[in-house]
């Protein structure tokens, strides 16, 4: 009795076969309408099928630091970070000798974003702002400035020299206009202590309860030297933010102790602006983490969060209380990339605890751009662009023609060996690959945008291979149900008790793929990634399918008479699989026990 219940639960089960055929073409409708309403019909393409920029860094001594192998090292692993730092983009990013690093970048919607970030690879400082104007050129319009006796230049000499852009007059009356170009402001991560607004002494001790070591150095802090020296002031109007090359050479040779001069570009616009800098506050090396998160609670939008080591989270709060005393634009606190100023944000209050948000008029592009520059900018060696070349796609594409060619032919002969073997079957085996297929395009399309898949050569053999890992599962499940008929049973519970042991089979097989690829993919850099990546994806599809396509359209087809009486043409003739018919058994009953007695 328990074997007979538990056969008819097993028959119970395969009832409802169309419920999971539902499932899997209502997601393949989906991620079809999915990649026609993002407009993203095609893979990315990888810098071999596609082309793209190839740019070659070579590194230069800076403030004593040595070209070496352990250096360099550490430069690929940032390099690479930040021009992969939104997922598989197959950007290549390798040494070449001792001081060159080759970084190929895949034509694409991020590739000037990752050319972007990749010629600005140098150093990362927190510096203050001393004053900030206007993009063009002022030397035309000398300053009189007459020699004030004993007076600083900083306050009188800078914003009367050009008196059009920013008037350290006003505090903070207008953010956006005049204080910072990027209209953001530095806000505590404890959104309690932001309504302390009023001008009088900066309550920087009462803002941390609990830190007893913070307090000490805002409060002690002298204050910052906010001059601006002739010479400093005569580089900054002669200062043309609108040419590369003096926005390259603004801040070169200087050192960190020095008052430089940047150029900064306000966020979603074209207009540059020039500011002269403090020393460096803070190194960018002690930043220990920063991302990108869209604020609901407060309803900033989106905004940065950063967070500094124990050596970064003093100095912020010592710098952020003396800058929270001053004036605009000196309680601007730059972020200082190679001479660029990334982002000005203003400080109203002592920030303690080493954590902070940037807020202001970011986008989500723009947000996660500067947290990957604030988490992966600072360099152990400074570099120079000394090569940029664009890569073509012509030997790329002659060999992917090559590729698919094979791929076909590999195909064609697979088709026609399970015509050959299972006839009938093959059927569900192709019906079944082009489902799997459909769903690998769908998602690759889709991923190209999501995380910035790039489809290679290497992913495209994976591809090809992950072919032969889906017919594997189908031969399996196949060769289970003709055994069950060669023991004599009929269709439908060979199909029901095939299943279960296929199904084993087919998970651990496709257990070992995936866990190959996935170790291919930890271990590897490089165009071998997208290799590792597509396979892993392709095995995990390949139980989507077995389980939610193949085994059910099995199930519907074994109450076919064409399949279930075993046609010649179905894959599961009797005779041709060897069945023997099953012996079958007289009952006697007891009066012809008696009469042959």
């Amino acid at each position: 009795m328990a074997a007979a219940k538990k056969g008819r639960r097993s028959s119970a089960s395969q009832g409802y076969p169309g419920r999971a055929l539902a499932v899997i073409l209502i997601a393949l409708v989906a991620l079809t309408g999915g990649i026609f309403l993002s407009g993203h019909k095609t893979p990315r393409l990888g810098i071999d099928l596609a082309g793209g920029v190839s740019i070659t860094l070579t590194a230069k001594p800076h403030q004593g630091d040595v070209v070496n192998k352990a250096n360099m090292d550490t430069a690929v692993s940032i390099i690479n970070q930040r021009v992969n730092g939104l997922g598989v983009s197959e950007a290549e990013v390798q040494t070449q000798g001792s001081n060159t690093i080759i970084v190929d970048i895949p034509k694409g919607t991020n590739a000037d974003q990752a050319e972007q970030q990749v010629g600005t690879t140098a150093q990362l400082y927190f510096r203050q702002v001393l004053t900030e104007l206007a993009g063009t050129p002022t030397a035309p319009t000398p300053t009189p400035s007459p020699t004030k006796p004993g007076a600083t230049p900083s306050g009188s000499a800078t914003p009367s020299s050009t008196g059009t852009p920013k008037s350290t007059g006003t505090p903070s009356s207008t953010p956006s206009n005049s204080a910072s170009p990027q209209g953001r402001a530095v806000s505590d991560a404890l959104k309690s202590t932001t309504d302390k607004a009023p001008t009088p002494v900066p309550t920087s001790p009462a803002s941390t309860p609990g830190a007893a070591d913070t307090p000490a150095p805002s409060t002690t802090t002298p204050a910052a030297d906010v001059s601006i020296p002739a010479d400093l002031q005569a580089k900054l109007d002669k200062l043309d933010c609108s040419d590369p090359q003096q926005r390259a050479n603004a801040s070169e040779g200087t050192k960190p102790t020095d008052k430089v001069v940047a150029c900064g570009q306000a966020s979603g616009s074209k207009d540059w602006i020039k500011y002269a800098l403090g020393p460096v506050l803070i190194d960018g090396k002690n930043v220990s983490s920063a991302s990108s998160a869209f604020d609901t609670q407060q309803g900033n939008g989106w905004v940065v969060n950063l967070n500094f080591d124990s050596k970064g989270a003093k100095q912020f709060t010592s710098v952020t209380g003396n800058l929270a005393q001053q004036q605009s634009p000196n309680n601007q606190f730059a972020i200082d990339l190679d001479g660029n100023v990334v982002s000005a944000p203003q400080v109203s209050q002592a920030l303690p605890g080493g954590s902070a948000q940037i807020s202001g008029s970011f986008t989500q592009q723009s947000a996660d751009d500067l947290a990957n520059v604030l988490k992966y900018g600072s360099l152990p060696l400074a570099f120079q662009i000394s090569d940029k070349t664009t890569v073509s796609a012509a030997l790329g594409g002659e060999q992917l023609r090559g590729g698919l060619i094979a791929g076909a032919v590999g195909l064609a002969l697979v088709v026609i060996y399970l015509f050959a073997y299972y006839r009938g079957l093959a059927g569900v085996a192709i019906v079944s690959l082009l489902v799997s297929a459909g769903l690998t395009y769908t998602l690759m399309c889709l991923l190209g945008e999501a995380i910035g898949f790039a489809l290679n050569l290497p992913a495209v053999c994976g591809a090809i291979v992950a072919i032969g890992i889906t017919a594997d599962s189908f031969i399996v499940f196949f060769e289970r149900i003709r055994d069950e008929l060669r023991e004599g049973r009929s269709l439908q519970p060979a199909v029901a008790r095939g299943w279960p042991r296929a199904r084993r089979t087919i998970l651990v097989s496709d257990f070992v793929s995936f866990l190959a690829a996935a170790v291919l993919y930890v271990v590897t850099v490089g165009k071998v990634r997208g290799f590792a990546f597509t396979l892993g994806l392709t095995t995990v599809l390949d139980v989507v399918v077995v389980f939610l396509f193949t085994k059910p359209l099995m199930t519907i087809l074994a109450r076919r008479l064409f399949f279930s009486q075993g046609h010649k043409w179905s894959g599961l003739d009797p005779k041709s699989l060897g069945v023997k018919a099953p012996l079958r058994r007289v009952r006697r009953t007891p009066s012809t026990e008696t009469k042959e007695a």
